[in-house]
């Protein structure tokens, strides 16, 4: 596919950015990792966008690309297809987005994955060579790489957010190499973020409690977890998309401006929670 097939202009961005009010106003956010109507990403730019915010989006392939196009369609400068296992995808997402902003003031990396083998069973025997190695490069470096891409369009004030789980810290059944990866993640965050310090970038990452989204199906017992964690959160209840939305919209506008390298639980309290009282 051609480079300038790469890329999905639209003709207007959301009306939301048109009014010049709210805490993102004129900022320029490039989002990636929607997959539907339920996805985290989706919530932040639902938030970002109803707050001001110029949307463009990335996705990966032309069947992520039926149900993303879509869904953005009314709120995106641009829609590009980048698939982050690749050097010159992001390299060429990162010249789509200079054909249509001269700045990009906020990078969300939504992207996580592992194969499904490799969430089942004992963590020894289901984490192969190869397993180890796409959910790290996909789940952790792909950060790396899309912002080392988009850098040059990041001027002092910009902000880079990541997502992240619980299980990067403790063990959660099933998680298993995501975990390491999450993990990565968000060591990457903290060097990130004291080496990009130095340019008035921030990085920070959102780790959410669990939620029922395309990508957490993948992990066997969801269903169960989310019902039992109800009852164990502080609060006594699970979160929402719109809870991380809401956070992302504090880590990214600049009511954060001093907040960076940090990751930031949306999670009812659950982190904190050592034994459940009897």
């Amino acid at each position: 596919m051609a480079p300038d097939e790469k890329m999905a202009p639209l003709a207007e961005a959301g009306s939301a950015a048109a009014t010049g009010h709210g805490l993102m106003a004129g900022k320029r956010a490039l989002i990636t990792g929607v997959a539907n109507e339920r996805s985290i990403a989706w919530a932040i730019a639902e938030r970002f966008g109803a707050e001001g915010a110029e949307l463009a989006f990335t996705y990966q392939g032309e069947g992520m690309g039926r149900r993303v196009r879509p869904l953005v369609a009314s709120s995106a400068k641009a829609v590009i297809d980048c698939d982050v296992l690749r050097d010159e995808d992001i390299e060429r997402a990162a010249e789509d987005v200079k054909r249509v902003w001269d700045r990009l003031d906020v990078l969300v990396h939504s992207i996580a994955f592992a194969p499904r083998e490799a969430l089942e069973g004992r963590f020894v025997e289901a984490t192969s060579r190869d397993a180890w190695r796409i959910a790290l490069e996909v789940s952790a470096y792909s950060l790396v790489g899309l912002v080392r891409a988009m850098r040059p369009l990041m001027v002092p004030g910009s902000s880079i957010l990541t997502l992240t789980y619980y299980g990067a810290e403790k063990v959660v059944t099933h998680y298993n190499v995501m975990g390491v990866a999450k993990a990565a993640l968000e060591c990457t965050v903290r060097y990130m973020a004291q080496d990009l310090g130095q340019d008035g970038i921030r990085v920070n990452a959102i780790s959410a409690g669990p939620l029922k989204t395309l990508a957490a199906s993948g992990i066997r017992g969801m269903r169960s977890m989310l019902a039992e964690n109800a009852g164990k959160t502080p609060l006594r209840r699970n979160i929402t998309q719109e809870d991380v939305g809401d956070a992302a919209l504090f880590l990214c506008s600049d009511l954060a401006r001093n907040v960076t390298g940090e990751i930031l639980h949306v999670d009812a309290g659950q982190s904190i929670v050592g034994a459940v009282s009897m």
